[in-house]
């Protein structure tokens, strides 16, 4: 039997609302399409009026709705919690369900790889208590507190992912997370267009640790420019700073990293101990990122020995830098080519991380219509990156790792400049929008390749991805135009 995490009672108390009737809810949902039997549905105003899904999510088997009116067409009798404002009231049913957790909390932001770090967390302390984490990219206004609302007092540890698009969003949210350790994975150009520089950036990253409780633990990079912005808040807002990078004197230090398959490996030196950890994707960047939630699995209470350990099982979701194999032809073995599926996000730090595994991975020759395997990067649009974006799609042109990448196709207004700034020997298709781009997707792999998909989501390229997946399912019959 499934645990009650909220009652009718305790929802009113928490928002100031006022409950129709008694109920007991297992889970909290904003979405009437996913939602589980027994869920309180939390009617949010988006792009929809939430209150126009009332009656699915009860019919759904909602346990209960919080809304700031009895919508048409539910009944009387129904298990409403009504209050002035249903998203003031989700925040406040989050903090409730912070104040009474009993959970480590760590709070993760950055401008690359919060997301992969944060599930790395989930996995990395999953073998050592109870783990409750931001469902995907939950780290927004809505996205906290739907994740405290959602924390079982009962778990061990809680990861709480924080983000931002604009100046002052981080700070309230760590606020309300209420951390004992926050973490900032790196800062680099993201959001732009919202800030005047990177130092604006490296403010707004740290100010998660404004959050931090009593005691509490900053965890930071070292080797950016900025660290010292970074430094500066940790020493105000924290009891105990904890650097990892590269560098001698760092806390947790990255010795060195080798691409080894379809993974990683990695030695670190903490104190007088050198620990070796391996994660199950290919990339330094990921290497870097594992060695923080190490430190943060200390941080927090658990011992980072065993961490490593259940880390080696992490491997990245569909979209962060996956790595597959699309099988061509089903019965001549090793027909196929490998794709790594990196289209959910996009900036220039995370795009020089990604062409790096491209340029390290191995194509493989001779099984091809073409006799040498080639590595080949699909890049769709960088978003929000302000009045400089067109100088940052061109400079990825002179990247060290573009020169290993054959062919280059390019997806979207922005991405244009890059495909002209490409020498003519690397450049290969552009199109404006991912639809026009997908619908060529047999033209542009071979057996052999391995094919590199990054973008903003905004770009869409993931239809491409998509088009690209179906080769296989298709058979190797439709990739005969393969150039």
């Amino acid at each position: 039997m499934t645990d009650t995490l909220w009652t009718a009672v305790e929802v009113a108390a928490a928002t100031g609302g006022r409950a129709t009737r008694d109920f007991a809810a297992t889970g909290v949902s904003i979405d009437s399409r996913s939602l589980a039997p027994g869920d309180l549905f939390v009617a949010l105003t988006d792009r929809r009026d939430g209150h126009d899904f009332v009656a699915a999510a009860l019919a759904a088997g909602a346990s209960g709705a919080l809304v700031s009116r009895r919508p048409e067409g539910v009944a009387e009798d129904a298990p409403l919690v009504i209050v002035a404002d249903v998203l003031a009231a989700l925040t406040a049913l989050g903090a409730a369900g912070r104040a009474r957790a009993g959970a480590t909390v760590i709070a993760v932001t950055g401008s690359v790889g919060k997301t992969s770090t944060k599930e790395m967390l989930r996995a990395a302390l999953a073998g050592q208590g109870r783990v409750h984490a931001a469902e995907a990219s939950f780290n927004n206004h809505w996205g906290v507190p739907l994740t405290l609302a959602r924390l079982p007092a009962t778990a061990d540890f809680a990861v709480i992912e924080i983000g931002m698009n604009r100046p002052g969003e981080i700070a309230p949210l760590s606020r309300l997370a209420r951390p004992h350790v926050a973490l900032i994975t790196t800062v680099a150009a993201a959001h732009l267009e919202a800030f005047d520089d990177l130092a604006g950036i490296a403010r707004e990253k740290a100010a998660i640790y404004e959050g931090l409780e009593p005691g509490g633990t900053a965890i930071l990079p070292t080797g950016l420019d900025v660290t010292p912005i970074l430094a500066a808040a940790a020493a105000r807002h924290s009891a105990r700073q904890v650097t990892f990078g590269t560098a001698a004197g760092d806390d947790w230090r990255l010795l060195a990293a080798e691409v080894v398959g379809g993974g990683t490996a990695a030695r670190a030196r903490h104190g007088r101990e050198t620990l070796l950890y391996k994660v199950q994707s290919p990339g330094r960047h990921f290497a870097m990122n594992a060695l923080a939630v190490l430190a943060a699995a200390e941080a927090a209470g658990a011992d980072p020995a065993v961490a490593a350990l259940d880390l080696g099982q992490w491997r990245p979701p569909a979209g962060r830098g996956q790595r597959e194999t699309v099988v061509l032809d089903t019965v001549e073995d090793g027909v196929a080519f490998d794709l790594i599926d990196d289209a959910f996000n996009a900036n220039p730090a995370s795009m020089a991380a990604a062409l790096e595994v491209l340029a390290g991975a191995g194509p493989r020759d001779g099984i091809g219509r073409i006799s040498a395997g080639r590595r080949i990067a699909i890049l769709g649009d960088m978003l929000e990156l302000g009045p400089t974006e067109a100088e940052l799609h061109r400079a990825l042109a002179a990247l060290p790792a573009m020169q290993a990448v054959a062919t280059v196709h390019c997806v979207g207004p922005r991405m244009r400049g890059l495909w002209q700034a490409l020498p003519q020997a690397r450049r290969g298709q552009w199109h404006e929008t991912a639809e026009a781009l997908a619908a060529r997707a047999h033209t542009l792999v071979d057996a052999g390749d391995v094919v590199l998909v990054k973008g903003s989501k905004g770009s869409r390229v993931s239809l491409v991805v998509d088009a690209l997946r179906k080769l296989g399912q298709a058979g190797a019959s439709e990739a005969q135009g393969a150039p």
